[in-house]
């Protein structure tokens, strides 16, 4: 950690930084400039992250050396994780299609729905048994029902299954019967919320917020790994932006900006991103070519009836289609999509 003082420190505030930094149990390494000076802190940066070394008298700037987000950096695991959900591997190579439903509907749909896109190259099956809504009005999901159909039809045709935890006092349950929990973009800050999910033993998809940047999402995923599990994956779905001709911004550039900063998987979800089914095959392939670990899809088949987000949702024809394109681009990034277990545990 580096402390740049103030243009015109006078030698007693000087003294007086180098005797706090002493006092935290570090060194401090006085560098003088023409117009600066800089004072070097020597140690566990950690130690003094959270010290209010800006408040100290002739500071005027605290730069961190170290990130922040140290057990999601890559200084602490300098090669890609490989998530493993139930059988299924994300990151290393190995690419996760997940796909379903934006809302768990009703069981004939279900089943319906995760045959066709198992059939298409899927590979995890997801759908909300509890939804966030902006309006209270509008539908929350079945509950625990919705899990346990979810549960099963994963079960009938041996894929994992992906579910979204919107409250700390269902992250138990949704353990129980989820291979993995979703964190949605409303939920990336709530902090009580990932530590509680931190303390599971379930993989954990972890969504980018509407206005987070790219620090925000590795911190929001750093307190995941601080509870003890590592099996977090990132997922790129689109920022808020001031243009309104589609759903939020696509930002696929973060995708390998996080692969220099972070060991984490990270996919790429364009059915949110852009609200627009004729851009997302666009964006899917982008997602892919820009380096990502996986792409998650929403599927309906008959969008015009779905609970929620129909607008934004494949047709399984469209699905199967897009599924032999990415294939196609798997293959010429020398990735293969993972392959389903022969049965789950």
């Amino acid at each position: 950690m580096i402390l740049i003082l103030k243009t015109g420190a006078t030698e007693s505030q000087i003294a007086h930084v180098i005797e706090r930094v002493e006092a935290l149990g570090m060194r401090a390494h006085l560098s003088r400039g023409t117009y600066r000076t800089i004072v070097g802190i020597i140690g566990d940066e950690n130690k003094v992250r959270e010290e209010p070394l800006r408040a100290i008298p002739g500071v005027e700037a605290v730069v961190p050396v170290l990130p922040p987000y140290k057990l999601a950096s890559l200084d602490a695991h300098p090669e890609p994780s490989v998530v493993d959900v139930s059988g299924v591997k994300i990151g290393g190579g190995n690419l996760a299609m997940i796909a379903g439903p934006c809302s768990v509907e009703d069981e004939p749909r279900m089943y319906r729905i995760a045959e066709s896109v198992r059939d298409a190259g899927a590979n995890i099956f997801r759908g909300g048994a509890y939804k966030p809504r902006t309006s209270p009005y509008a539908f929350q999901g079945l509950g625990e029902d919705g899990l346990k159909l979810l549960r099963d039809v994963g079960a009938a045709y041996a894929m994992p299954v992906v579910t979204e935890v919107t409250d700390v006092r269902c992250v138990e349950v949704v353990a129980e019967y989820a291979d993995m929990i979703q964190v949605g973009a409303r939920n990336m800050q709530n902090f009580v919320l990932l530590t509680e999910i931190g303390k599971t033993n379930r993989p954990v998809l972890l969504k980018r917020g509407m206005s987070a940047t790219v620090t925000d999402l590795l911190m929001s995923a750093e307190y995941v790994l601080s509870q003890g599990n590592s099996n977090v994956v990132l997922c790129e779905r689109g920022i808020k932006s001031f243009d309104t001709a589609t759903r939020n911004l696509f930002d696929v550039a973060a995708v390998p900006l996080v692969q220099t900063l972070s060991h984490l998987p990270i996919i790429v979800d364009p059915s949110h991103a852009t609200g627009r089914p004729d851009l997302i095959p666009a964006c899917a392939l982008a997602g892919l070519a820009a380096g990502a670990d996986g792409v998650h899809i929403e599927v309906h088949d008959c969008p015009e009836v779905a609970k929620s987000d129909g607008p934004q949702a494949l047709l399984p024809s469209q699905y199967r289609e897009l599924c032999d394109r990415m294939r196609q681009m798997a293959e010429l990034l020398g990735k293969q999509i993972s392959p389903l277990p022969k049965a789950l545990a």
